[in-house]
């Protein structure tokens, strides 16, 4: 709970600061406006005059200087506004610690948001998610022959896990040789039952990092929320451009993957997972094991955690 409280406390200082900026920008122009308005009625300017309107201008361009966004921007904020009241929704009251954190420590870096209602039960994003397979097959046109060769370390935590494997770009002409490595190593972690987190480096100490929340809706409906951060030095409006077209196209090659899914039962689905023994399912596994008691095929999980509240 500590995570949770300071990263609510982080929310209201950081608000109240916005506001407070914010409000005392028509406060700096009315004062000015006054100020010359009174001095050029009589159409005579004097020193002190001067001197006065010099002042508030300097202390005005002063306070545009104080913009508070490097604290936190207004994309990050809104992500964390979002997070923080689904959460309380769904009535989880421990899980959105590890989570929340993250989203803190990242808000600088928020570039993109982007929403979706899917007709599709909320397991089936979360086991897509989950199985690294996916990257190869499901995404082998927008990845461009992308292959997942190794998983060089897998750790369970209390609420999910942290999986680390290494990925290469099999095609000689993949536009993402330009700057990145042949072979790097990507991070996948299930921080809770709703929210996955996909890190990526790119070159140097640059990373592409992307959260996903799932949200159940019903038993045939989810709701998908993305956001994409990265501490590029690229320009932002180009990075925002190309970050959202490879959402959407990535998005876009689920939904055939998401119907198969949908169409195979929950429990054949955890009972698979629970025998295989194939490393690229070890975080969907994860998964299971933690919460697969908790999970009706009939019912989205919000419903259950409020029985149980």
């Amino acid at each position: 709970m500590n995570n949770n409280q300071s990263g609510a406390i982080s929310l209201f200082v950081t608000q109240l600061r916005n506001n407070i900026w914010s409000l005392g920008i028509p406060s700096f122009i009315f004062g000015i406006a006054d100020r010359s308005i009174a001095s050029l009625t009589d159409g005579y300017l004097s020193a002190i005059e001067l001197v006065h309107l010099f002042t508030a201008s300097f202390f005005f361009i002063s306070w545009l200087s104080l913009k508070p966004e490097k604290s936190l921007n207004s994309g990050g904020l809104r992500t964390l506004q979002r997070y923080r009241t689904d959460l309380t929704l769904y009535q989880d009251e421990v899980y959105p610690c590890t989570a929340q954190a993250r989203l803190l420590e990242l808000q600088e870096q928020h570039l993109i948001s982007q929403e979706y209602i899917l007709p599709f039960p909320y397991l089936c994003q979360i086991y897509h998610l989950l199985n690294l397979k996916h990257l190869e097959t499901i995404h082998n046109f927008s990845l461009n022959n992308l292959k997942v060769i190794n998983v060089s370390d897998f750790q369970p935590t209390d609420s999910g896990g942290i999986i680390r494997f290494q990925t290469i770009l099999d095609s000689p002409v993949n536009p993402l040789r330009i700057w990145r490595s042949p072979i790097v190593e990507v991070d996948l972690i299930l921080h809770n039952p709703y929210t996955v987190e996909l890190s990526i480096p790119v070159y140097g100490n640059k990373r592409i990092t992307v959260i996903f929340n799932a949200l159940p809706i019903s038993d045939t409906e989810h709701r998908l929320c993305i956001d994409i951060y990265s501490n590029l030095g690229w320009p932002r409006p180009l990075l925002q451009i190309l970050l959202h077209f490879a959402s959407c196209l990535t998005l876009f090659e689920d939904l055939p993957y998401l119907q198969k899914i949908a169409e195979r039962n929950v429990e054949r689905l955890f009972s698979s997972c629970r025998a295989s023994n194939q490393e690229t399912m070890l975080l969907f596994k994860r998964f299971v094991d933690l919460y697969s008691s908790r999970i009706k095929p009939s019912q989205p999980m919000k419903v259950i955690e409020a029985a149980e509240a």
